[in-house]
């Protein structure tokens, strides 16, 4: 089913927990160390690594959004 990712950068903390989950989809930016989503919509295959990462995010600062 398809989604969008969303990551509030006010509450992100750069942690990098979703870059160690889902490295093919999210990224940290090198000047703010904020998370970055690389993949806006990502490919089915990456469902199972893109849910750990919303899950692992210590700041809870991902968000999977349905339509």
């Amino acid at each position: 089913m398809p989604y969008r990712i969303e990551i509030d950068e006010s509450a992100c903390n750069g942690y990098g927990n979703c870059v160690v989950a889902a490295p093919e989809v999210f990224d940290l930016d090198p000047v703010t160390g904020i998370a970055t989503v690389l993949a806006g919509h990502p490919d089915d295959a990456d469902d199972a690594a893109v849910a750990e990462a919303e899950a692992d995010c210590p700041a809870r600062a991902i968000r999977l959004s349905r339509p």
